[in-house]
């Protein structure tokens, strides 16, 4: 979180940060490009923004990041804590509701979820006796029976989902658009133990354009 020290990533951070040195040494001084990919994206974005800036000046020459998932989140992530990951996470054979149920044991489960600085007040959950937007999304989690997921949400990711602090080098955002994307997911019989109905947007099949943009 921002403000907050992490043991692990400080530690990662630490050894990455010394593997950066090395290769710039090693190459007559020159700065190093920092790629990540996916969740990597958001690792690297992390890291250079956590970086003191006369370093990140000295040893970061550009940061790439393709496909990034980041705090602003996306609408799959969703459906993958209402119903299971489908499409986010392959166990051969076994069923839908026990992958949800693994699937909300992993802090992912939380991570991506949409940001109410991104998405507003648009209806992203559409059932029969209400609708919940990214603001919504405390009430969201305890109606698909994933109580347990509002605190940790409410103190560990609602701080990184408005924490928009650029990384301070030259930086490329690699991703795809024009693949149908979950925007809104519709379950008329408040079954969330049943797949929704899709209303499809733009994006790269699971980051939508609003959240790259942001």
């Amino acid at each position: 979180m921002p403000g907050q020290k992490s043991r692990f990533y400080s530690r990662y951070f630490r050894r990455l940060a010394r593997l950066i040195e090395d290769a710039s040494k090693r190459n007559d001084g020159k700065p190093a490009i920092v790629l990540g990919h996916s969740f990597g994206g958001e690792v690297a974005l992390e890291f250079v923004r956590n970086a003191p800036l006369a370093w990140r000046h000295r040893f970061v020459k550009h940061l790439f990041t393709v496909a990034p998932t980041w705090a602003g989140g996306y609408v799959k992530a969703l459906m993958a804590v209402a119903s299971g990951p489908v499409g986010l996470l392959f166990v051969p054979s076994a069923p839908q509701l026990a992958m949800r149920s693994m699937w909300r044991t992993f802090e992912t489960a939380i991570v991506n979820l949409p940001s109410p600085a991104v998405f507003g007040r648009r209806p992203l959950v559409v059932t029969r006796h209400r609708n919940y937007s990214a603001y919504d999304i405390p009430d969201l989690l305890a109606a698909v029976g994933s109580a347990d997921s509002v605190r940790p949400f409410r103190e560990r990711e609602l701080a990184k989902m408005e924490y928009f602090e650029a990384p301070m080098v030259p930086m490329s955002y690699i991703i795809g658009v024009g693949i149908p994307t979950a925007e809104q997911l519709i379950y008329w019989d408040d079954d969330f133990d049943r797949l929704p109905e899709v209303v499809y947007g733009d994006g790269d099949d699971t980051i939508n354009v609003a959240s790259m943009l942001a």
